[in-house]
């Protein structure tokens, strides 16, 4: 192994070689989860009804429900989440904001106390501390980050969590119902078309994950055919009961 001789060089080594995966995913997760969460459900609500032995228009029909219903449900629930979230963080953003106004004094010893218990020297903690506060947002952004781990400039927006959320479900859900649309007469081109999609969406969770993309893959494959299995079983056990 050579030996880095000099700090420009070990700059440039960490500058090549140091990078991280984006652990809160990006677009990429809640892309891969919804597209995911609609074919696992669409897939094992139509196996289901299918188990049931119910026509190809039956079946057909309710895909395109379950597409429809999972999209708008998901959608709904997220914006909601997202703004339940987004307001909560705000209120707690008014608070600190307040503090910082009336008692900035207190406000600037907790932040050299923080820096301190990091092994910062107090007299430089102290100082550190004071500069940072000149700036009262600044001083907000700082605090939010330490005490709450957010950033204040960065909050998610309910209404993209929402489309996302619609457009990645709605995409996963019409898998399955794709090969009918095609003119397939039977469940399995289906099943097929949705268990590749399984794989394809597991892999591509590797990419937010320490998993290799065959693993990722095989496990969403699994567990979605499992769901899938499970659910004929029991449309095809309450079909007879009714029948």
């Amino acid at each position: 192994m050579a030996i880095i001789e000099t700090e420009a060089t070990l700059h440039e080594a960490h500058r090549d070689n140091h990078t991280h995966r984006d652990v809160n995913g990006g677009w990429l997760r809640p892309a891969v989860f919804g597209a995911m969460d609609g074919l696992v459900s669409n897939l094992a609500l139509m196996t289901g009804v299918a188990g049931g032995s119910v026509g190809q228009q039956t079946i057909v029909i309710t895909g395109l429900a379950g597409l429809a219903a999972g999209a708008f449900s998901m959608a709904a629930g997220e914006y909601t989440s997202v703004a339940s979230q987004r307001e909560l963080v705000e209120a707690e953003l008014d608070v600190e904001r307040r503090e910082l106004r009336k008692h900035p004094k207190d406000e600037l010893e907790e932040l050299a106390a923080l820096y301190e218990s990091r092994g910062v020297d107090a007299d430089l903690a102290r100082e550190v501390a004071s500069q940072l506060s000149r700036d009262p947002e600044q001083a907000l952004e700082i605090h939010a980050r330490e005490e709450l781990g957010i950033d204040p400039g960065d909050l998610p927006s309910p209404l993209v969590a929402a489309v996302s959320s619609f457009g990645a479900f709605a995409l996963g859900a019409l898998v399955p119902v794709l090969p009918y649309l095609l003119g397939a007469s039977t469940m399995w081109p289906a099943v097929v078309l949705a268990l590749i999609g399984l794989f394809a969406c597991g892999a591509l969770v590797a990419k937010v994950t320490a998993r290799s993309w065959w693993f990722s893959g095989m496990r969403q494959l699994a567990l979605g055919g499992a769901a899938a299995g499970v659910t004929y079983a029991l449309g095809a056990l309450f079909g007879t009961a009714v029948g």
